[in-house]
């Protein structure tokens, strides 16, 4: 087996394609990439990430990405302040907690009363009597596309 190391690697300004063997693996038109995947079948890097994800008690923030802030709404009921907006209503959000070294769980569930924006998702946690509950921590991830 052969070692390259290099510390740019520069295509022509015409090349579409990253081509493996004699098989492309990312493809890139204008402000899109495709990459295939575990079959022959492609998928678009952008729609496929993560674009917010936040691990946290109340409102201290433990851990996130794209989530600047956590608003503390009262027992179960919080708001991810994003970092950079959603570009529509219309992402989604999925999440859960733990509580009490794991004595229980919660689920996320969308906050009717107060609809996602596209800078801001309030979601309530719930245990499975859908009483509201704080979880410590909250952990919770959205997908759709930004702004």
């Amino acid at each position: 087996m052969s070692t390259i190391i290099i510390d740019t690697i520069t295509g022509k300004s015409t090349a579409t394609t990253v081509t493996i063997g004699s098989t492309p693996v990312v493809s890139a038109s204008a402000n899109s990439m495709t990459i295939r995947g575990e079959g022959s079948a492609q998928t678009s890097i952008q729609q496929g990430l993560c674009k917010a994800w936040v691990n946290h008690d109340q409102a201290t923030v433990n851990d996130s990405f794209n989530v600047g802030s956590v608003t503390d709404n009262g027992t179960g009921d919080s708001g991810h302040n994003f970092t950079n907006n959603m570009a529509n209503i219309h992402y989604v959000g999925s999440g859960m907690g733990v509580h009490d070294s794991g004595s229980y769980s919660t689920f996320m569930s969308y906050d009717h009363d107060d609809p996602f924006t596209t800078a801001q998702a309030t979601v309530n946690q719930q245990l499975v009597n859908q009483n509201l509950h704080d979880a410590e921590p909250v952990n919770t991830m959205y997908a759709g596309e930004l702004a």
